[in-house]
């Protein structure tokens, strides 16, 4: 089960991986799904508050299938705890997969001011009201008292917390998720979307793929590719776009803004590129775009921050917010096109032993034996 998000992402990638894991492995399933950008901001508003709608057409798709389990990946606005309660209800375990902290945070992403913020945990939700994180007030006293009001009840209806990284569950943990009810799920790639071998070392750019908003830290990459001389590539949209162009033209920085992309493009690009930027300013669980480019060969270059060292090793990571540094790695896989192959080799390996589909759909079953 899954609300699709207006804009798609990251979560709408594991949904589809799993479904594909599911039907390899012979697991008999179904896909329940809503849509936020099919209903307004103001129905989507009122389900918030309502704790989701609908939620007999949940237990109706339980009953359907007969469903021993039914695996919820976003559930706001429109599937909210009383859909997770009417799947309990009808009989089924719920596991309720975390990919970032709405739990607690209005916006998910839990960073503000240039780096991350963790004011909100628990039921505690008045922060991001105070500060108006979601840019909208009447959208942020909507959150902040659902966010609140709600939670007790999606603890009580769900038998086990999963999230795709070790760091992930520990930081939910430390904001009030029950640690004894959550675990680690990592994300995989299917053998398709690894490379033979790398081909960083024929790079003709730097690249940066993701939604195009300050946490992301794009201005950062920007900067450094501007003191390194290496072109840089942007593929996303979002809302700091004509700042991050500004910033360019300000710096006279190789700069293209690609716009969003989809995944053959992606692929594509990656197969073009020197290096992978990821100087995020807050605590990513477990990027697709960086396991992407580990499975293309690509050598990334990230923040220190959440599960990125965990994905990428500590050797990989920098600072966040530190252009200098970024321009200095830059430079150095830049200089010696044979370090890039090197390390995007490398990076390859690790995706293939740590994020194979068989280890996958081993972990997953698992988890749903432990819970029937």
């Amino acid at each position: 089960m899954h609300n699709r998000y207006r804009v798609k992402g990251g979560e709408e990638r594991s949904v589809e991986l799993q479904l594909r894991a599911l039907r390899r492995a012979g697991v008999e399933h179904a896909l329940l799904e809503r849509r936020s950008a099919e209903v307004s901001r103001a129905g989507a508003a009122a389900a918030l508050l309502r704790g989701g709608r609908r939620e007999e057409d949940v237990a109706a798709a339980v009953r359907d299938l007969g469903a021993d389990v039914v695996h919820v990946h976003n559930m706001l606005p429109l599937v909210g705890p009383r859909g997770l309660a009417a799947a309990r209800d009808s009989g089924a375990a719920v596991v309720l997969h975390l990919h970032n902290l709405r739990l607690f945070c209005a916006i998910g992403v839990a960073s503000r001011d240039g780096g991350p913020c963790f004011r909100c945990h628990g039921r505690l939700t008045l922060p991001g009201l105070a500060l108006n994180c979601r840019g909208s007030l009447p959208e942020a006293v909507v959150y902040a008292a659902a966010l609140s009001l709600h939670q007790p009840a999606v603890l009580r209806a769900v038998d086990r917390f999963v999230a795709p990284s070790r760091y992930a569950v520990g930081q939910l943990a430390m904001l009030g998720a029950p640690a004894d009810r959550l675990e680690a799920l990592p994300h995989y790639l299917p053998a398709e979307a690894f490379a033979e071998r790398s081909r960083a070392a024929d790079g003709g750019y730097a690249l940066v793929a993701a939604r195009l908003s300050v946490e992301k830290g794009i201005d950062t990459a920007i900067e450094a590719a501007s003191r390194a001389g290496v072109p840089l590539r942007v593929a996303g949209e979002g809302p700091a776009a004509s700042d991050l162009a500004a910033q360019a033209r300000r710096l006279r920085a190789p700069l293209e803004l690609l716009g969003r992309v989809d995944r053959e493009e992606l692929g594509q690009l990656l197969a073009g590129a020197g290096a992978l930027l990821m100087p995020s300013r807050y605590h990513e669980f477990s990027p697709y775009a960086a396991l992407e480019a580990m499975a293309a060969g690509v050598p990334v270059i990230a923040s220190r921050l959440g599960g990125l060292p965990e994905l990428l090793g500590q050797e990989r990571c920098i600072p966040p917010n530190d252009p200098g540094t970024l321009a200095e790695r830059l430079a150095e896989l830049w200089e010696e096109p044979e370090r890039r192959r090197a390390e995007g080799d490398a990076l390859m390996r690790r995706a293939r032993e740590r994020h194979r589909e068989e280890r996958f759909t081993r972990e997953l079953l698992r988890l749903y034996e432990g819970v029937e």
